[in-house]
């Protein structure tokens, strides 16, 4: 089985960019530096901002669909991400030494089932939930900040 982990389109975020303070606090949003890496995870670039790096702080609604597990959370984009990253068959930096919160979609944005993934147990947790047909992608979280981190999809 071949699967898919896609940043979010930078695109997204462009209305961010560029802005002073005062301009993205009344977005809800804050701009912020990395001070460790790991620990600023751009969802665009599915790594780890380096630390002095600037990133905003926003709020994003990363399960948009018409069902009671409709989802939203703050997330960090670099301010300077400018390509979605693509990983075929391979995990992103920002599941390394992570646990990551799985949670299996159905093609209605139905709650199929969910798994915790430890450090090193996401690989076999992708692959063993979307081996389900009734599962249609999957949603990965940060376990301990409920953040989301990216969808996982067959490819």
């Amino acid at each position: 089985m071949t699967y898919a982990i896609r940043g979010l389109s930078p695109d997204k975020f462009d209305q961010y960019r560029g802005l002073d303070e005062s301009a993205l606090a009344s977005l809800s949003a804050r701009r912020v530096t990395a001070t460790s890496k790991p620990g600023f995870p751009c969802r665009v670039s599915l790594e780890d901002a380096e630390q002095g790096e600037k990133l905003i702080l926003l709020h994003h609604v990363s399960h948009d669909v018409s069902t009671p597990y409709r989802s939203a959370y703050a997330i960090y984009v670099r301010e300077t991400a400018a390509e979605a990253a693509c990983y075929r068959d391979t995990l992103p930096p920002v599941f390394a030494n992570r646990p990551l919160a799985m949670r299996a979609f159905s093609s209605e944005g139905m709650l199929t089932t969910a798994r915790l993934a430890l450090p090193g147990q996401a690989e076999a947790a992708i692959l063993e939930l979307l081996a389900d047909d009734a599962i249609d992608y999957l949603d990965v979280h940060n376990a301990a900040h409920g953040c989301f981190a990216a969808r996982v999809e067959r490819d």
